[in-house]
């Protein structure tokens, strides 16, 4: 395994690293005898440059048996270039047989041969283009553009050679660093352990391979830092030194990125070490500061440095002064100069006369880049960010030069807030900053990894058609663990045209085979997109006690149940895994699932135990127990990651809080959450719950009712209970139905009645024979006897409507119909529309969306674009209809988004899913919306009459994406993510109804 990071010497600086360099580089060849080649199998390799482990016919061998690589370069190469050509030789040696030499002179041997160079600088590539053995066609005079082809007998006595040719200096550099990707060395290979399989022989396949990025500037933003990454980088390198930039400057690059705002809470790139800059200009990475940093100085630096308040009103002068000296220091090298300026420590400046006084600082901190660069500002690419109410004063139509580019923002949860209107251009663009990381209202999300990669591809699809693709910048807080999102992020800026719908639900899968083996690659992707859709629908830090129902549907225990299932199969993973993957998994894998899981446990015990201690059970103590574990065992796993992986190399890396949040800021330390104990009685107590209940109803003076059954529900669907002890002494309990058609189960055993022994407590379910049921409505009455304990009476309610095989649709379970958008009827397509489904994407399923995105509004109504859902209810009058949708905002600042629905041939109610609010902390609804990552949205229609009907989910404007539907004609118990889908059921020939749970294979009866 290759473990970069444990070299932590201090470097020289980077003027002699250079130098160094270049006298490394033999300045003529070395003379010797060719090995002889061997046989070479012909492959079919469908693509021109693609990598096999097979010989391939008229390709190229980075390496086989018996063969040395020579890497040949000219040393008039840009520095960063020859680092990359450094970075080739280490990993072709750490993936092959031998080490390739690097040379400046033409070898005499007529082994492989590697040619890296720059159109403008190589010489190499100069006598290549000017005989046509290599083509500069869609190459020369693009932005970063590489290409990669095997061309034949380049030399006198060389047989063939990969040439490796960037249209500039990033261009080679993501040439030879994408040649690696695909060869086997992945990019996370230092950040996160993943080893370097060795191989004796790798081939490319012949023919030109160009590329080049869709989106300009492409890069990450170090923020919230503090304290994980802040922790581990003065434990591993003493502070935000170059040391730790250079392995950020080239994670970047090795996943064809330019760009960093690099970290800044009490921080500042260019201040704390003067080399920082030099590093990255030399390496190729484009700086820039955030969205409240001007003019390359760090918002730290006005405290070290400043003369008075931060107030461009009262204090002009020294802030202008500051800004000139930012913008000196930034000097001759690239950058993306961000302008305009937010209150101190990112807050809003004062509405009102915000947007004249943010005009005339954009006016002087332009006159200050003239008047340090020489130049007119428009030469200085600059980036204003529309960041919270800077956005609404662009709305309100604040005057931003045409040559600045407009970075629009999402509202810190991953939803983007406004784009440029179709074909809108100007000279300076658009682009998006985004966040898989955020301090704020609602709460804090910072701790692992809650992002879903369909997620992001669905709003940056948005931000690709609607002509946002100057800059894509995307906030990752600590880096990691944000691994998985910040390799789609990266991937698909570079080319989104490539990640399709389709392709993007293979997406994890490629990702997890380029980390592990690959036959394990389709596991490790189940995990992990599961973990995040899990984490997506509820951040952690927003978790507690109270966020499922433990009452209702067995929500509580069934997502519990779920994660801890997710936890079981990592860790059997883990034990099937070689172990040199075993610190790779834990980082990207294991940690994060089980962490996550225990974090489930926390608090569904503390649920439970709450629960629990209302009812009086013998139990409750051991619950608070198990939260006690659990809130340990938190720690434990931190410890794993920071201690025993990687020989500690990840030190501090999970030190986030994220337990015992009261309010949108974190706390200071985890707090356990609280838990109640009770004095048990040494004396048996009969105790019983039910469904929808929360207190003890063993001591019901009346008949308890339970949830009603009905003939379309999978059996024993919601006629659980439970009879439990309050006390320490076991006890015996009869359980009598007082028809022979019920009978009770018990662990997936049905008996006509039971007796049990109730130590602390049994779950009971009752499964029903329905062809001995009577049509219509039955109530049957279930006895619980326990002797002089007490005896209760259960009425179990059924229902069995006469011609029930013929009933065709979603059906009415309890007053309600829940269905899956991606399960609907019908789809009805037109107008140049399509529906598509999102796989993944969402609280619980798939999710359903029309494209294109760019498509005008619809009219809703005849037969315009809409959702059908065939459903039966055997209800009439008021029907309460609730969708459910992504937390999409309104990014055609139109007022909000919409939809509209209706039930049969009845007018579409149009429905606007933002309500025309603003996001922004302060706003419930949205709060509420993006806690719960989703929009829901209520409307009541009319029925006339019970049985079949069509309910219609109108398409009107772009981006709207369905989860849900709850069609609902009386009141539905409250649950966090909604009831369970309901049957659909088909005529039957049969005494019963043919009915499955739509998504899955499974008949109800």
């Amino acid at each position: 395994m290759m473990h970069q990071g444990s070299n932590r010497t201090a470097r020289p600086c980077f003027a002699v690293i250079v130098m160094l360099l270049l006298a490394s580089l033999p300045a003529c060849a070395q003379t010797g005898q060719a090995q002889p080649q061997t046989s070479r199998e012909n492959v079919a390799v469908t693509e021109p440059g693609a990598i096999s482990e097979r010989a391939v016919s008229g390709g190229f061998a980075l390496f086989e048996p018996g063969e040395v690589t020579t890497i040949l370069v000219d040393p008039a190469e840009d520095p960063g270039i020859l680092r990359a050509v450094r970075n080739l030789q280490a990993d072709l040696e750490a993936r092959g047989p031998s080490r390739p030499e690097i040379r400046t002179g033409l070898p005499k041997e007529t082994g492989p041969l590697i040619v890296v160079g720059s159109l403008d600088k190589s010489r190499w590539l100069s006598e290549f283009t000017a005989d046509g053995a290599v083509s500069t066609e869609g190459l020369a005079g693009e932005w970063e553009a590489f290409s990669q082809e095997v061309v034949e007998t380049p030399f006198e006595g060389i047989d063939r050679a990969l040439v490796i040719a960037g249209a500039d200096k990033r261009g080679t550099i993501f040439g030879v660093y994408d040649l690696l990707d695909r060869a086997g060395v992945s990019p996370w290979a230092w950040w996160a352990d993943v080893p370097i399989e060795k191989t004796d022989q790798l081939y490319v396949a012949p023919g030109r391979r160009l590329e080049m990025p869709s989106v300009k500037y492409r890069g990450i933003f170090l923020n919230d830092e503090n304290p994980a990454l802040f922790g581990w980088v003065n434990a591993t390198f003493g502070g935000f030194n170059h040391d730790f930039y250079e392995r950020v400057f080239e994670l970047i690059l090795r996943q064809k990125g330019n760009y960093l705002w690099p970290a800044m809470w009490g921080k500042a790139f260019y201040d704390d070490d003067p080399m920082n800059a030099v590093l990255a200009d030399e390496m190729g990475v484009v700086i820039g500061t955030s969205h409240h940093e001007p003019l390359g100085r760090a918002h730290i630096e006005w405290e070290r440095y400043g003369e008075g308040d931060w107030n461009y009103t009262t204090n002009a002068g020294e802030l202008q002064d500051f800004w000139r000296s930012g913008m000196e220091r930034i000097g001759e090298r690239e950058a993306l100069v961000t302008i305009g300026m937010r209150g101190d420590g990112d807050e809003a400046m004062s509405e009102g006369t915000a947007i004249d006084l943010l005009e005339t600082i954009v006016a002087d901190q332009r006159a200050i880049i003239e008047e340090v660069t020489g130049e007119p500002a428009s030469d200085q690419p600059q980036v204003w960010a529309l960041y919270k109410e800077v956005q609404d004063y662009y709305d309100q139509g604040m005057n931003v030069p045409d040559d600045v580019t407009l970075l629009f923002a999402d509202d810190n949860w991953g939803n983007i807030r406004r784009l440029p209107a179709l074909g809108e251009e100007r000279p300076g663009g658009y682009g998006v900053y985004y966040h898989f990381d955020y301090v704020g209202g609602p709460r804090n999300h910072k701790w692992i990894n809650t992002t879903q990669i369909e997620r992001v591809r669905e709003q940056m699809s948005l931000a690709s058609e609607y002509g946002a693709e100057e800059i894509w910048v995307v906030n990752v807080g600590d880096l990691k663990p944000m691994e998985l999102p910040i390799s789609f992020f990266m991937d698909y800026a570079w080319a989104p045209s490539d990640w399709p719908v389709d392709r993007t639900s293979k997406y994890t899968e490629e990702w997890a085979a380029d980390q592990f083996p690959d036959e394990l690659a389709g596991e490790i992707a189940d995990l992990l997109d599961t973990y995040t859709k899990y984490n997506a629908r509820r951040k952690p830090e927003l978790l507690d006690e109270d966020t499922y129902s433990v009452v209702n549907f067995e929500e509580f225990g069934q997502v519990h149940a779920d994660y801890t299932q997710l936890a079981e199969r990592a860790e059997t993973l883990r034990q099937r895994l070689p172990e040199a993957y075993d610190d790779a998994f834990v980082q990207l894998v294991w940690f994060p699932v089980t962490a996550s899981a225990n974090l489930y446990t926390l608090y569904y015990n503390t649920a439970l135990n709450q629960l629990h201690a209302e009812q009086g059970r013998a139990d409750t103590n051991q619950l608070a127990d198990n939260v006690e574990q659990a809130f340990a065992r938190d720690d434990q796993l931190r410890r794993v990651y920071e201690e025993e992986i990687a020989d500690g190399k990840w030190v501090s890396m999970m030190s986030q809080v994220h337990i015992g949040y009261t309010y949108w800021q974190q706390p200071e330390e985890q707090t356990m959450p609280e838990v109640a104990r009770i004095e048990v009685p040494d004396a048996a107590g009969f105790g019983l719950a039910v469904p929808g209940r929360r207190e003890n109803v063993a001591s019901a003076g009346q008949p308890v009712s339970l949830p009603p059954l009905s003939v379309f529900q999978p059996d024993m669907l919601s006629g659980k209970l439970e009879i439990f002890n309050t006390g320490r002494t076991p006890y015996t309990v009869d359980i009598l139905p007082g028809e022979p058609f019920v009978h009770v189960a018990i662990k997936g055993e049905e008996k006509r009645q039971l007796q049990l022994d109730i130590e602390t407590g049994q779950r009971l379910q009752f499964a029903i024979d329905w062809k001995q049921v009577p049509e219509g409505r039955t109530t049957v009455p279930i006895t619980i006897d326990a002797g002089a304990l007490g005896e209760t009476t259960l009425e179990l309610p059924l229902y069995k409507p006469e011609a029930a095989s013929t009933v065709d649709g979603l059906v009415a379970i309890n007053g309600y119909v829940s269905a899956e958008a991606a399960e609907a009827t019908r789809r009805v397509e037109g107008e140049g529309l399509r529906w598509e489904t999102l796989p993944n994407l969402g609280r619980v399923g798939d999710s359903v969306t029309s494209l294109p995105v760019t498509a005008e509004a619809s009219e809703p109504g005849g037969n315009s674009p809409r959702l059908e859902f065939d459903v039966h209810l055997f209800e009439a009058g008021e029907v309460n209809l609730t969708v459910t949708m992504a937390p999409t905002q309104d990014f055609l600042g139109q007022g909000g988004l919409r939809y509209a629905v209706s039930i049969d041939d009845g007018a579409p109610v149009m429905v606007n899913l933002n309500e025309g609010d603003s996001a922004g902390e302060g706003n419930l609804d949205w709060e509420t919306a993006v806690a719960g990552y989703a929009y829901e949205r209520t409307t009541t229609l009319m029925v006339d009459e019970p049985g079949p009907h069509t309910v219609k989910l109108w398409r009107v404007d772009p981006g709207v994406i369905f989860q849900r539907i709850l069609v609902a004609t009386g009141d539905v118990p409250e649950s966090y993510l909604g009831p369970p889908v309901t049957p659909r059921c088909t005529p039957s020939d049969g005494p019963l109804p043919d009915c499955v749970i739509p998504g899955t294979m499974f008949p109800t009866q």
